[in-house]
């Protein structure tokens, strides 16, 4: 533990910081196998997943929990697997 002021602050931020990007990511990952669930039952519900899952990336690239070429690049290979789904 730390025994300067300053280097106690800096240590309960960054474990509110990591709670809150653990929480962003948990719900990320939590709509993405929700969408994977929809994708393999019923690709017309799919859709309307995938609108929610897209937001829920964007919202964790927003925050910086991820990079946004990453968050890109997940929600390019969600859209391909939905379209080869809707096939």
């Amino acid at each position: 533990m730390p025994n300067i002021k300053s280097a106690k602050k800096r240590v309960k931020v960054s474990e509110k910081k990591a709670l809150r990007n653990r929480m962003v990511k948990n719900g990320m990952r939590t709509s993405l196998k929700k969408f994977q669930v929809a994708v393999d039952t019923d690709p017309s519900s799919a859709v309307q997943q995938l609108s929610k899952t897209s937001s829920a990336i964007d919202m964790a690239a927003a925050k910086g929990v991820i990079h946004k070429n990453a968050a890109n690049r997940k929600k390019a290979r969600l859209a391909k697997q939905l379209n080869k789904a809707a096939q």
